[in-house]
């Protein structure tokens, strides 16, 4: 069955075309064919206005969009991941609190995305597919998300954040997954 949009309106555009009809018809008797055509254009603005405002309107078309310029957009949200990433070298518990999280959800969603592996259900999987190398091995004790390890690897190590050249690896081993 097809869908019609119109079907619900078809009495009232069988009366507008009657109407339409009668006052051309009229508009011939009166004034020949110069009254046909003022009710021709009459109706025809008649209807152009109704249909402006009875119609929802369309999304804009490509054309005007692509002449339209881009807004700028504010740079804060840069300026904060950078104060982020320095500050989470700095200080370890900024690390643990702020950036890691940030690294361990977009390792959770590459190995979903890419692997079909679930970070928090099968965390030996994921930490093979991250660990590929053996110098990689240093890279898991910094995104594991096990809680327990976490703790016992801050209450031994310095306060100092992830080394620059680790967080580097690590972002390249993320976007490689």
């Amino acid at each position: 069955m097809m869908n019609r949009p119109w079907a619900e309106a078809i009495p009232e555009l069988v009366i507008a075309a009657v109407t339409v009809i009668v006052a051309a018809g009229a508009g011939y008797a009166t004034a020949g064919w110069a009254g046909l055509g003022v009710v021709a254009i009459a109706a025809a603005a008649l209807a152009a206005l109704v249909m402006r405002f009875l119609l929802p309107r369309g999304a804009p078309d490509a054309a005007r969009q692509a002449q339209e310029k881009p807004t700028a957009r504010p740079v804060s949200g840069y300026s904060h991941r950078r104060f982020v990433v320095r500050t989470g070298i700095e200080q370890r518990g900024f690390y643990d609190f702020e950036l890691r999280p940030v690294l361990e959800h977009l390792l959770a969603a590459r190995l979903a995305e890419r692997h079909g592996i679930n970070l928090y259900q099968d965390p030996a999987a994921a930490r093979r597919l991250l660990c590929r190398r053996r110098g990689d091995a240093a890279l898991w004790q910094w995104i594991d998300p096990d809680p327990q390890h976490r703790e016992l690897r801050a209450a031994v190590s310095d306060r100092r954040g992830i080394p620059r050249h680790v967080l580097a690896r690590l972002i390249d081993r993320l976007e490689k997954l």
